[in-house]
């Protein structure tokens, strides 16, 4: 018998992915803020529901997308959330990308109210959610994760139990610090490119194909040569995910410098009102910083 599933949270990720889970066969229904969003599910095959309650009563999974820690919290504490209205041993997954410590919580209550909690933070990015080939990062119950991995396969390509309740998030911030890192260094040789009048597109190509290359120069060097920020992942976002980096190097005595540098970054390029933008959009604090213009590029030397 198929699984029922619920999804709360049909935004940028949310929502491909809960298409994708229609698409491999599961009965789908899904709960969104925005109304649109429901019918763009019921669209693809899946049922819309009016409430996180009404989502979750019937399921056997239950897969939050939410942006933020108190988001999730409220989704599965709330009179009208998870933990009250899910049956006992409902599998809830939650692919937000949160603090380690309140996942680590929450799923202590959640085990408490008879549900078996994974944390299971996704990267790949808004294509890797439309296309079903997420990296996805699991804290849990290994017997846990097991019995949904049928459910995990439908959205995502790399799955990898990582240890226990938490440390799916703990991987997660280290994935999103790499990733600012990379998107820093990106906008940083591209502005160089630019400034000696290089064939910049030709240039980037050839990077692609060596040492330098990485997935961050695959899928956002277009969007910075482009100057096009067009969310796939928001600046505000990762943000939020630069804080949780730094508040956990904290807890655990780490230095990270350069972290330290990109999270500042990050954070005044959305204090410059740039949180709705991709997050390659940092290239554009980057280039003001040089005295470029952070929205046409120089023409390239013939």
């Amino acid at each position: 018998m198929s699984k029922k599933i619920a999804v709360i949270g049909l935004g940028i990720m949310g929502l491909p992915m809960a298409k994708n889970l229609v698409q491999a066969g599961f009965d789908v229904t899904g709960y969104n803020r925005s109304p649109e969003k429901i019918a763009e599910l019921e669209t693809a095959g899946g049922t819309g529901a009016q409430s996180i309650s009404d989502a979750v009563k019937d399921a056997d999974v239950v897969i939050t997308m939410v942006p933020d820690s108190p988001d999730v919290e409220g989704v599965l504490l709330g009179e009208e959330g998870i933990i009250a209205n899910a049956k006992p041993g409902t599998f809830w997954i939650d692919a937000s990308s949160i603090r380690p410590d309140v996942t680590t919580r929450l799923a202590e209550a959640a085990r408490a109210a008879g549900l078996r909690p994974l944390d299971a933070p996704v990267s790949g990015g808004e294509q890797g959610a439309i296309d079903g080939v997420l990296s996805i990062m699991l804290g849990g119950d290994p017997a846990d994760v097991a019995e949904v991995m049928d459910v995990l396969r439908a959205v995502g390509k790399t799955i990898v139990h990582v240890g226990p309740a938490g440390s799916g998030q703990t991987v997660k911030a280290a994935n999103q610090l790499i990733v600012a890192g990379n998107i820093a260094l990106l906008a940083e040789a591209i502005l160089f490119l630019e400034a000696h009048h290089v064939d910049t597109r030709a240039a980037v190509k050839v990077l692609g194909g060596g040492l330098a290359g990485s997935k961050v120069l695959d899928q956002k060097a277009q969007k910075i040569l482009d100057r096009e920020f067009a969310p796939g992942f928001r600046l505000a976002l990762h943000n939020k995910d630069m804080g949780i980096v730094t508040s956990a190097a904290r807890e655990a005595g780490l230095s990270l410098p350069v972290g330290g540098l990109i999270a500042q970054l990050v954070a005044s390029t959305v204090a410059t009102g740039d949180g709705a933008l991709d997050h390659s959009g940092l290239f554009r604090t980057l280039a003001t910083l040089s005295g470029a213009d952070p929205d046409q590029a120089p023409d390239a030397a013939a």
